[in-house]
Formats: structure tokens, sequence, C-alpha cells
């Protein structure tokens, strides 16, 4: 059972309440929408506070043709994601000693708002002193559900490689992907919904050295993973690609979807792992929305402290797509937990697609 020893974020400069965006938003939306008025009660009662970006609120009310926007994406992403791999690597909550970059023998890096080739993980090791041999897995296009991806490709490598440690990084700029033009309805959601956000976690395999450098009790181990696609869903959430950019394609389907479709697929997992949903001590859940959150309630009858953490991360930043699970795996990991305490890892994403982690809490204690 590979464990996951670290997990930091690097928040992004440019801190926007959400009543700010929010006029911005009236600004730019009220000659689209008779009815702007109501439409904006989705800023004020999506239980969102303020949220982070990676540009001022002025980038946003002026034009950026695609290659703009990739540039600052490319150079943002990758100064972002060697601050929470550093941060990570140098955790004192979660780790003894500061873990040189030298020592990591594997990068599943998950972004989806951008394009790089070569990867970024490769740009990431330019500045960070990795060894030339650290293995690379870049994953594009997973969205929301890349953080719970990544953790369960870096468990997958630590099975592989019981001996290696494996960083997963999540980063996300949702804010570059913004398209001031346009006018839908999937937009304006999209605009009091996402931000940006990086996160880094670190995990190793059973037979890997760093296991001794955990500070914790208690420590979280990943007991096994499912992922779940769901047919000819594509139009439910993803990029529409057009000569301006990313068009963000967000179905209002997905809190029913969440509702119908997710119960019988956790259900299934966990009986395959001889495990009632009454046994799950921690819901770490990607935070999709206010009515994502309360669709997972609903469907796995789950009371409103179960996603109080979820909920939290959501208030603070937003949806930031695939590092947010991340988020909430590090407040969840902050707390103290009892030895046998078992918790769920879920994220939805395009595809439609859920990806969940079963884990469990070890170490010392009966």
């Amino acid at each position: 059972m590979p464990a996951i020893l670290s997990v930091a974020t690097a928040d992004l400069p440019h801190e926007l309440p959400q009543h700010q965006t929010m006029e911005f938003a009236k600004e730019l939306f009220s000659e689209s929408f008779h009815d702007i008025e109501r439409l904006l009660k989705v800023f004020a009662n999506g239980e969102i506070r303020k949220r982070h970006f990676s540009q001022p609120m002025e980038w946003f009310k002026e034009d950026h043709p695609l290659g703009d926007r990739n540039r600052c994406y490319i150079e943002d992403a990758t100064t972002y994601s060697a601050m929470a791999i550093e941060s990570c690597l140098e955790m004192g909550t979660f780790l003894k000693k500061s873990i040189q970059p030298s020592e990591i023998d594997a990068i599943v890096f998950v972004s989806s708002t951008g394009m790089s080739t070569p990867s970024l993980d490769a740009r990431v090791m330019n500045r960070l002193p990795f060894r030339a041999d650290t293995k690379r897995i870049p994953l594009w296009g997973l969205g929301c559900a890349g953080g719970a991806a990544g953790l369960s490709r870096g468990y997958e490598y630590c099975l592989a490689y019981p001996e290696s440690a494996v960083l997963v990084v999540c980063v996300e700029l949702c804010g570059l992907t913004f398209q001031k033009d346009d006018h839908s309805k999937s937009n304006l959601i999209g605009t009091s919904l996402f931000a940006d956000g990086v996160a880094c976690a670190l995990l190793a395999g059973d037979e890997s050295p760093l296991l001794k450098e955990r500070k914790q009790k208690q420590y979280v181990a990943i007991q096994s993973t499912q992922s779940t696609l769901m047919p000819d869903s594509e139009d439910v959430m993803g990029w529409d690609v057009q000569n301006n950019g990313l068009n963000v394609v967000f179905s209002r389907s997905i809190p029913s979807i969440v509702s119908n479709w997710l119960e019988p697929i956790v259900t299934d997992y966990l009986q395959q792992e001889n495990v009632d949903l009454e046994d799950i001590d921690a819901f770490i859940a990607h935070p999709g929305g206010k009515k994502v959150l309360e669709a997972y309630e609903k469907a796995l009858k789950f009371s409103s402290e179960k996603t109080a953490l979820s909920r939290l991360v959501l208030s603070e930043y937003g949806n930031m797509s695939s590092p947010t699970v991340l988020y909430v795996l590090k407040a969840c990991m902050e707390q103290e937990h009892e030895r046998g305490e078992k918790g769920l890892i879920a994220a939805l994403g395009p595809g439609f697609c859920s990806e969940m982690l079963l884990v469990e809490w070890r170490g010392e204690g009966s």
C-alpha cells in the first residue's frame, strides 16, 4: 500500500474576492442577458468567498490571442509548479527533513489549461535539480478528474517499483482560458466558479527509503483505485478549442448526473474492497461547485459534515480543476486521524468520468 507522505500547495499572487468578480461579470454580460441580476446570483449563492489567479483583474478586460495566453501558461505554470514541488519536499508538517529532488524517481504531471511540448515536467526539471533519468508521466485532458487520476498513476508506479518515490504535480491556470467575448451562460457559470491553483503530492512505495522521513504518527496509505467512463458523454464537460483559445464546455446536467450515476459506481467499487459506505470516515471530494457537493451528499447519503473540507476549499479557492482535490487532501491530512480510518478520494471530469481512490490511515497505535 503506497503512502502519501506530503502534500503542498502554492497560492497564486492575485486574490480576487467574489463580489469583485461579480461586478466584473455584471459589466461584461449585462447587455447579453435581460435577466442578468437573476443570473448573477450564481456568484453570491455558490459559497465561494475568494479565488486566486496568476493575472490581475485588468488582464481579463483585454483581448488575448491563443499564442499569448499559452506563453503565459507555460511561464507561470512552470514557475508555480516548481514552487509547489519545493514546498512539498520541505513540508515540515509532514516530513522530518527536506527531501531533495534528486531522490524522486518519477513525476506524474497533470494539467489541461494550456499546451506545451516539451511537456511542463521537462521545463520544471530544468529549474530544479532532479536526476536526468527521472521518469516523466505527463497527463493532459483529464480536467477536474486529473488530481485523483494523477494520484492513481503515482500509486501504480509505486506498486510496480516499490522502492520508488513519485511526485504528483497538478497545475491549472483556468483564468488564462477566460473568453470575455463568449456571452454564453456556460461561460458566465465558469466565470463564477473556476480559478487558478497548483498542488504537489509525494508518494512512496513500500520499500522506499523516504518512508522513514514521515513525521506524523498516522499516514495515508492507498489501498486501491478505480476509473469509470460514462459512454458517449463527451459533451458534458471539456474544452471547445477555437481560434481564440479554449472555450469552456460545462453542462448544467452535471449535478443530476452525479445524483443518478455516481452512487452505484461508488457502491460497487467499495463492495469489491469489502467496504461499506458507512465505513468511510473521510470523504476527500473534488468540490466541483456547491450543487455538485450537494449532489454527492444526496447520492451517497452523506451529511454536510462529510463534505465540510471540500466546502472550505471551495470557499477559499473556488474550483481550480485538477489541483483542487489535493487541496482537500492536504487539509484532511493536517487533521488528526486514528489508525484504521478509511477515506475515499473522488473527482469527476471530462469523459465524463469518475476517478476514485480508497485510502486508509496506517502507522502507530492499536
